[in-house]
């Protein structure tokens, strides 16, 4: 274990079931129960995460294996929530902040470990493989970002192409699981997302869960790509949070 500091918060790093873990603490004057699971790109974007921090919230991260995402990157996530309540004191539950594909993560891992989610913080999260990585939908993207994305996609599945059309565990196909559990969700995208479009990941959640009376907060930043993550004013993000958990 090595001991640092995360933007003026005591962070530590260690090994758990051969992974990488990080964990930084509030201030011990007014330290919660309470903590952020960012599930991809640690370092990412985390004005929300640091906010959290102020008001007692924890901060943890597991290394994935792939971005794609695995099963066992979900049940090492699970079996670290219950190391971190046996060994730190950290509630059952915990609020996953899911960027990207880290929104894949968040939401596999809700739908398979529900009793660990308190609420679900999405930011432009892949909900459709066949949209990202592979790039079959919203034209656009560049022929070389294209390729790149199906070679991930089959390194980390080992399916063809044939076989990713066929495929039924896209993030997407979870939503009933979500819904199932009455797990609330806020959603941040930008509506010219190039890269993770809107229409065909963020959009599928949102539909779903209006439409089956899911607890839903969505929020769409007009002329924002993929990047930044967040929003100007990440108020309506906090309240969501501290409403729920």
């Amino acid at each position: 274990m090595t001991e640092s500091t995360w933007n003026g918060f005591r962070r530590i790093d260690f090994e758990f079931e051969g992974r990488e873990v990080i964990v930084v603490f509030a201030d011990s004057a007014n330290r919660t129960d309470k903590w952020m699971l960012k599930t991809e790109y640690f370092d990412a974007f985390p004005e929300t995460e640091i906010a959290l921090l102020k008001k007692g919230y924890n901060l943890v991260y597991l290394k994935n294996l792939h971005r794609i995402g695995k099963e066992d990157d979900y049940d090492k996530k699970y079996a670290l929530s219950k190391y971190l309540t046996e060994t730190y004191g950290f509630s059952e539950k915990c609020v996953c902040v899911g960027m990207s594909c880290g929104g894949l993560h968040a939401v596999h891992l809700a739908a398979r470990y529900p009793e660990m989610i308190a609420c679900l913080y999405l930011d432009a999260p892949v909900m459709n493989l066949l949209s990202w990585p592979l790039h079959l939908g919203k034209p656009g993207v560049a022929a070389e970002s294209a390729i790149h994305g199906y070679i991930e996609f089959h390194e980390a599945t080992g399916m063809t192409l044939s076989e990713a059309i066929c495929y039924r565990d896209h993030p997407m196909d979870r939503m009933g699981a979500l819904l199932e559990h009455s797990i609330p969700i806020i959603l941040v995208s930008g509506d010219s997302d190039r890269i993770v479009p809107f229409e065909e990941n963020g959009a599928l959640l949102e539909k779903y869960y209006k439409e089956n009376g899911g607890t839903i907060e969505v929020h769409i930043k007009p002329g924002g790509d993929h990047h930044p993550h967040g929003l100007p004013d990440i108020t309506p993000v906090m309240e969501f949070i501290e409403k729920y958990y």
